[in-house]
Formats: structure tokens, sequence, C-alpha cells
């Protein structure tokens, strides 16, 4: 079965990017993002609730870049895996959507 084309939207429109607490807390702890892109993470969720932050294309694309660089440089091999399989996730999503 081929791949979906991916969804075009405007450039400043935003994407959900669903995160357990533990991959928020993986971004927060163990990458250099910026506040620009971290402070969403910081607010507070329904308990039971996943919650799905909104980030321009842009923004994503740096996002995945701070974590694949905490990744290739995680001396951890458990976290080198969890910061992997994050990577993979926020890929998919850039993946899904074109502007």
């Amino acid at each position: 079965m081929p791949p979906c084309a991916p969804k075009r939207i405007r450039p400043d429109e935003k994407v959900p990017l669903e995160l357990s607490d533990r991959e928020r807390e993986l971004i927060l702890k163990h990458t250099f993002a910026h506040a620009q892109l971290t402070n969403r993470l910081r607010l507070e969720h329904r308990p039971g609730e996943t919650p799905a932050y909104r980030f321009t294309l842009d923004d994503l694309d740096d996002l995945a870049g701070y974590v694949a660089a905490e990744a290739n440089h995680a001396k951890d091999k458990k976290l080198q895996k969890l910061l992997r399989s994050l990577y993979g996730r926020i890929a998919t999503v850039l993946d899904s959507y074109t502007d």
C-alpha cells in the first residue's frame, strides 16, 4: 500500500504532537531545546489525558533536531533508545504535513 501524500497546511499553521509525560520530560531534561519550544511543554494538562502540544512545522523540525542531537550524543544506551524512538514519532508527524 503506497504511503499517503502529506496534508498541505499554511506555513504558520500548528499541528498536534501527542506526548506522554515521559516523552515530555525527556525533551525538557535531556535536550538543549530553547524556551520558545519548551515553554508550551510546561503547561498543565488533565490527569489521565495524553496532551497534544501544537507546533508549526518549522518549530517541530527544530525540536526533532534537538532530540536527534541528544540521541546521537547520549552515553546511556537506554536514554539513546528512548530519544531515537521519540525522534521517530516526531519525524512521522513531520512527514504527514507539508507547507
